[in-house]
């Protein structure tokens, strides 16, 4: 298997921290969202990352999709519970760790793609509304700190360090049982250290 990513996407992380916690093997093949000529706009319409290219040919995306795949390569229920409520419970839990990355990755978008005289104050407090929101949930309910890693568990962790490598970490002052819990989630997944971005 192959994966198109970059060293600092959060959700290209995701993906090579499932594969490590599940020890599947992936090729890892760097790649240019903004380079036209790049042939991940040829495996994946929308041209973003990660990309996962199968054994059997198929590209996937977004990184919800590969976690699954990567989960039924393993087996099944390793990193997504097969009992339907639990299935969904954690189903849920990584949607809110993935809408926090995705609110973080339109405010830095905003710095990066349009001049600072246009930037729109009114959709970056949107953005950072949504990501106190989702630290504020998180907060409140923690995952658990032992057992199993998880899919849930896995975005969480690239959450939270995507805005301690892009936001400096301010996040954390407000939100102990958080650092806590990414604190524990490091010490039982060394793979997670070794996927941080640079």
């Amino acid at each position: 298997m192959r994966l198109r990513y970059s060293l600092t996407s959060p959700f290209a992380r995701k993906a090579r921290l499932a594969a490590a916690v599940l020890g599947l093997p992936l090729e890892l093949e760097l790649a240019d969202t903004l380079n036209p000529d790049d042939t991940l706009r040829r495996q994946n319409p929308l041209g973003k990352i990660p990309t996962l290219l199968t054994e059997d040919g198929d590209c996937l995306y977004d990184s919800r999709v590969i976690l699954a795949y990567l989960d039924m390569v393993a087996g099944g229920g390793k990193l997504i519970p097969l009992e339907p409520k639990a299935r969904i419970a954690a189903m849920k839990a990584e949607a809110l760790a993935d809408g926090l990355m995705d609110a973080g990755v339109l405010v830095l978008y905003e710095g990066r793609f349009r001049p600072e005289e246009k930037h729109d104050a009114k959709w970056l407090a949107h953005q950072r509304d949504k990501m106190a929101r989702a630290l504020e949930a998180l907060e409140a309910a923690p995952p658990a700190a032992d057992g199993p890693i998880s899919a849930a568990d896995i975005t969480l962790a690239c959450a939270l360090g995507f805005l301690d490598f892009r936001f400096g970490g301010e996040w954390r002052a407000a939100h102990p049982r958080l650092v806590a819990w990414q604190t524990a989630f490091a010490a039982r997944c060394p793979s997670f250290e070794e996927t941080a971005p640079h």
